[in-house]
């Protein structure tokens, strides 16, 4: 089954936030996927806006870019924090990250 396939419609609109309170500052993240997260001064990481500004707001989402979906989803799994959630914006349900079905 294909990244896209899991996240339910293929094409559908996906949102991704950090619980920084249980992030490591790992940096796994901001290696697969630059364009969405972003570690900042406080060593912890944070989603970015799509105008690339550092998102700081507790629980602040962002839009995943299809292109980039797969790379948003492996930071998910790879994540030593357990702390990246990825869910559909229709319903706000988690479809990657620690509280996915």
């Amino acid at each position: 089954m294909s990244v896209e396939q899991a996240a339910g419609v293929e094409g559908e609109a996906l949102e991704v936030w950090i619980d920084q309170d249980l992030c490591t500052g790992d940096g796994i993240c901001v290696q697969y996927a630059p364009e969405v997260f972003e570690l900042d001064i406080d060593g912890l990481a944070y989603v970015k806006s799509s105008e690339d500004e550092l998102l700081q707001a507790k629980g602040a989402t962002t839009p995943v870019p299809l292109p980039l979906l797969t790379d948003v989803v492996d930071s998910a799994k790879e994540c030593p924090g357990e702390c990246i959630h990825v869910r559909r914006v229709s319903d706000r349900v988690e479809v990657y990250g620690p509280d996915a079905e």
